[in-house]
């Protein structure tokens, strides 16, 4: 799946507000059930924590990757986010995350899901994509870099 069809300039977020791993998947979740409201925010919430429990999604270099199956879900949904300071996330390497993607994809789209989330963590492991987006300034801005990069790559 493109990065264009999972994102869109509403869920690209520049300096999220959030001082902990819970308020910045608070703050995602309601972003995402303002733009679905068939969405509920409390469950997409109770989602992405239940997915961390089993692991951090802090996949190194200041990144995160938080995603979930959800029920009532019927496309991959993605919200890009910056955040400022960066927020501690029980990441692999220890370093607090500034950058996340979120990935809600439905209940039964598990491949799907896994090629996704293949593909994003990709486009974050090249460092000039990560400060590119880093450097925006507003949340379009961090929408058009996210897609030109995808492009790009």
């Amino acid at each position: 799946m493109t990065l264009d069809a999972l994102l869109s300039p509403r869920l690209s977020l520049c300096h999220l507000a959030g001082s902990s791993k819970k308020k910045l998947l608070l703050n995602i979740a309601q972003a995402i059930s303002e733009q679905y409201p068939d969405l509920d925010s409390d469950t997409v919430f109770n989602q992405l924590v239940a997915r961390e429990r089993l692991g951090s999604t802090g996949i190194g270099e200041g990144v995160a990757i938080p995603h979930c199956r959800l029920p009532g879900c019927e496309k991959p949904i993605g919200v890009l986010c910056t955040t400022s300071p960066a927020v501690d996330f029980d990441a692999i390497d220890r370093q607090p995350v500034d950058l996340l993607f979120a990935l809600l994809v439905p209940e039964n789209s598990e491949q799907e899901h896994l090629e996704t989330l293949a593909e994003i963590a990709a486009l974050f492991s090249d460092s000039r994509v990560r400060e590119k987006l880093r450097e925006a300034d507003t949340s379009d801005e961090l929408y058009a870099l996210a897609i030109n990069s995808a492009a790009a790559a």
